[in-house]
């Protein structure tokens, strides 16, 4: 009896022990593969973190760059990097096949958005040249604005003063009342003829060429002894006489008549003189 139980007691020991091991070794084949999901599964949600990445730098790069081309071209990388994140979102970590496309396919994601990196940077840095450049233009420009005003104003200055410099001058202005004989006298009512008599004084600025003078008499009473009128300031205002004389340069003596055909009242007259839009003289005389 002892020779069949001590037989069948090592048998199961063995049994026993078998079982403990196949045991042992499932449970830890089973530790293995819960850790190999757990890695896949890291390694899946890092890969999803790098795909969103890749689309949050994609929607931040189309703000940098003001070009319609280059902006369509990384909308459409960011739709294809949003597809291929909703791909990997949806296949299982163990799926090795479908895990080792995606991974491919980010890496060449990370390619495609880092030359996208290098060519933005290098056209916002060209940009950045540009805009310093222009800015220097710009400076330029401005700056050659104001010379050129400067001269204007200068140029215009020297015009004004010049115009001043040429201006005619009438010198030596006399009034003389005529009689019937040509015979200067003082009194009113025997004059026949008005003599207004001046010098255009030397003028070296001054252009050559013929020049119209007009003398205006005014009356005691304000009156202009009136021969027509002329442009002044604007305006028209009468004229006694008129004169084209030609002047050189040189001190010119100037001569004019007026015929007398009303009543002249005693009393101051004041005569100007005028000649290309200016009053180059004046003078008061007082006659009985």
């Amino acid at each position: 009896m002892k020779k069949i139980i001590i037989p069948l007691v090592v048998i199961l020991l063995l049994l026993l022990g078998g079982l403990a091991y196949l045991y042992k070794s499932l449970d830890e084949q089973k530790k293995v593969n819960q850790d190999m999901q757990e890695l896949a599964e890291l390694d899946k949600k890092e890969m999803q973190n790098e795909y969103e990445e890749f689309a949050r730098q994609y929607s931040e790069m189309k703000t940098q760059i003001n070009n319609d081309s280059i902006v369509a071209q990384l909308t459409k990388e960011q739709m294809r990097t949003q597809e291929l994140l909703k791909e990997l979102r949806e296949v299982k970590a163990n799926d090795a096949r479908e895990i080792t496309r995606l991974k491919k396919e980010l890496a060449t994601c990370r390619a495609i958005i880092r030359s996208y990196v290098l060519e933005i940077d290098s056209l916002n840095r060209l940009n950045q040249n540009l805009t310093a450049e222009n800015t220097r233009v710009k400076g330029q420009y401005e700056e050659a604005t104001r010379q050129i005003q400067g001269l204007s104003a200068e140029k215009s200055t020297l015009s004004e003063k010049v115009a001043i410099a040429a201006q005619l001058d009438a010198t030596g202005i006399s009034m003389k009342l005529m009689n019937k004989k040509n015979k200067a006298i003082e009194n009113t009512d025997k004059a026949k003829t008005i003599q207004v008599s001046f010098n255009i004084a030397r003028n070296v600025t001054a252009k050559n060429g013929v020049r119209t003078f007009y003398v205006q008499i005014k009356t005691p009473t304000g009156k202009v002894l009136s021969g027509g009128s002329f442009p002044y300031e604007n305006r028209t205002i009468p004229y006694s006489m008129k004169k084209a004389v030609e002047y050189n340069g040189e001190e010119t003596p100037v001569t004019t008549y007026w015929n007398i055909n009303e009543f002249l009242s005693e009393g101051t007259y004041r005569v100007s003189i005028f000649a290309e839009g200016n009053m180059i003289g004046s003078r008061s005389f007082t006659f009985k």
